[in-house]
């Protein structure tokens, strides 16, 4: 089997430049790495994840539950995996991704509001993904800690990745729930064994390469 290096964060957390960075040196390493990103915008698959994104199902993500939210990104995810990476990864190609199953366990569990709630969410989850549609489990995976309140500052001219345009998704622009979701997703990370980056230093957003050589450092332990 492959290597699955997934790294994680909430919204402008840098995942996408962290990703693209890890696959140079791997790549600069002779190491031969594939990298994916979910959601993947390129693809037909992740149709519906638009559509929930940009408010078809409801102008809130509160207005989807978790369960059935989740649904639409595992699709996107089964396609990419059997048409693009599945052999690649039976090979033992080391596989790099920007978000995976673990953005549902960051995103979507942050709706509920129990500990026990959000466990027997991440069971029905893990069973689901890895179970039923037998996606690989990471072999690791990087949280980029990047409070809220700086992530806002990096994102407030980016264009939104599944349409290009300057209007934010129904996540990146509910401000209370991008909170609610940062808040989850150190519990989870913490929960589940990831690796905790923090990307704030003495009140400054660390350099890209600080935090590149941490990223690196940790995946080739």
């Amino acid at each position: 089997m492959g290597t699955l290096l997934v790294i994680e964060g909430v919204d402008g957390a840098g995942k996408a430049t962290q990703t693209a960075k890890l696959f140079e040196r791997l790549q600069a390493d002779g190491k031969n790495p594939l990298k994916i990103t979910f959601p993947d915008y390129e693809n037909k698959s992740s149709d519906i994840v638009k559509m929930y994104l940009n408010g078809t199902f409801g102008a809130h993500a509160d207005d989807v539950n978790a369960k059935a939210a989740s649904t639409f990104f595992a699709i996107d995810r089964y396609v990419s995996y059997k048409t693009r990476w599945e052999q690649d990864y039976l090979s033992d190609r080391v596989i790099v991704a920007d978000r995976y199953v673990t953005s549902n366990m960051i995103h979507q569990a942050s709706k509920l509001d129990t500990v026990e709630e959000k466990e027997a969410f991440i069971d029905w989850l893990m069973d689901f993904e890895y179970g039923i549609y037998k996606l690989p489990q990471p072999s690791k995976v990087v949280f980029l800690d990047m409070p809220p309140q700086y992530a806002a500052e990096l994102t407030k001219t980016r264009a939104n990745k599944s349409t290009g345009e300057m209007v934010q998704d129904i996540h990146e622009s509910d401000r209370a729930y991008i909170q609610k979701s940062y808040e989850n997703a150190l519990w989870v990370a913490k929960r589940y064994g990831w690796h905790i980056i923090s990307c704030v230093c003495d009140g400054c957003i660390r350099t890209i390469d600080d935090i590149s050589d941490e990223v690196y450092a940790y995946f080739m332990k």
